[in-house]
């Protein structure tokens, strides 16, 4: 069992150092523990030639590759211990990454990711607006990325309203109504694609009695469709600014292999920003630490995966860690951003499908 109180610690330090004191400790239990429960993950440190001493470095913690959880069944408990099951997207049904939880880390997800939103929000659930249709939760035990996001965000919600028909068309009564009802101060969540896809091109001012300027936007996935449109996130704010009046808008920037373990965007930097949970390293491409300031593939680490070993991946994002001064963000963490995604790896997001 690991021994880890997910409630114990700030959300952005106000210091590395206080971060680093339990952070390291935490990464190598759960190192041990995952070598000790999960087979395959055994024998790829083995074939490293890995061993946790009291002298391993965050950065010599062994990494997986995403593309591993779509090829192996890899997880750390039994088959009677699964409580959840969550799919990555993919260009087929055969090729899903697949997270296996417990029903302690599940939990442990959720508490995670209520401190972490309830940093943006507040405690104070608001009225939420999705950019999507209903999915099916009838299976509560397996969800895809999308399902899954939408089922875990609209916990920080009330008064959930989808803003598409099953057919995939606006329901705009359903949309006034939420406006006129709950204009005041609400939530907007969705995928940045589907945002971009129905609220920027599809949206119809006319049929619409009133604008988002009371909305705070939550967004993140589906970049890589606006990527090849040369859409960038300054474009799709000022888009949302001046058709929606909409300007209350946070990117987020996640993983379903690493869920629970978000990212934030300071609004005011534009960076991404490590919380109490999680790190990040960015790689060259000999997979050699990159040296400051220098983009390269992003490791990423957390202390929440104890189901399956998802503690440190190495995922198919390119970036750079930006830790200069400058920002005034009170947000404390390793700030970065996400450039492009490594060349040849699959191009799909999680919200292609409607």
């Amino acid at each position: 069992m690991v021994s880890i109180n997910y409630n114990n610690y700030i959300i952005y330090e106000n210091s590395f150092k206080n971060k680093e004191k339990y952070f390291l400790d935490y990464i190598k239990e759960l190192t041990n523990h995952h070598i000790k429960k999960c087979k395959p993950y055994q024998k790829v440190v083995r074939n490293l030639g890995f061993k946790v001493t009291k002298s391993t470095k965050i950065e010599q913690i062994p990494m997986l590759p995403t593309e591993i959880f779509k090829k192996l069944s890899i997880k750390s408990i039994t088959d009677k211990e699964i409580f959840k099951t969550l799919y990555s997207s993919g260009t087929s049904g055969n090729n899903l990454s697949k997270i296996y939880l417990s029903k302690e880390n599940a939990k442990n997800q959720i508490i995670a990711l209520k401190r972490i939103v309830n940093d943006i929000l507040g405690k104070n659930r608001l009225p939420m607006l999705i950019i999507d249709k209903k999915p099916d939760f009838s299976t509560r035990s397996a969800f895809n990325a999308k399902s899954a996001a939408i089922h875990g965000f609209a916990i920080f919600g009330k008064d959930h309203t989808y803003l598409l028909k099953e057919n995939g068309e606006i329901d705009y009564d359903s949309l006034n109504n939420f406006i006129k009802n709950f204009g005041k101060k609400f939530i907007v969540f969705g995928f940045t694609s589907l945002i971009y896809e129905f609220l920027i091109k599809k949206l119809k001012m006319e049929n619409l009695n009133s604008n988002f300027k009371n909305g705070i936007l939550i967004h993140g996935g589906g970049w890589k469709k606006l990527d090849a449109l040369k859409i960038s996130n300054e474009i799709f704010k000022k888009e949302l600014s001046k058709k929606l009046n909409l300007i209350n808008i946070i990117n987020y920037y996640g993983l379903v292999e690493q869920t629970g373990s978000i990212f934030f965007e300071c609004n005011r930097c534009g960076c991404f920003v490590t919380s109490a949970y999680s790190d990040i390293i960015i790689r060259d491409k000999n997979l050699n630490v990159a040296k400051e300031g220098e983009k390269g593939i992003i490791q990423l680490l957390s202390i929440l995966p104890s189901s399956y070993p998802g503690h440190s991946i190495l995922t198919e994002d390119i970036g750079v860690i930006l830790n200069d001064k400058n920002c005034k963000c009170a947000k404390n963490g390793k700030r970065f951003k996400v450039i492009d995604r490594v060349k040849n790896s699959e191009i799909r997001g999680c919200s292609d499908a409607i």
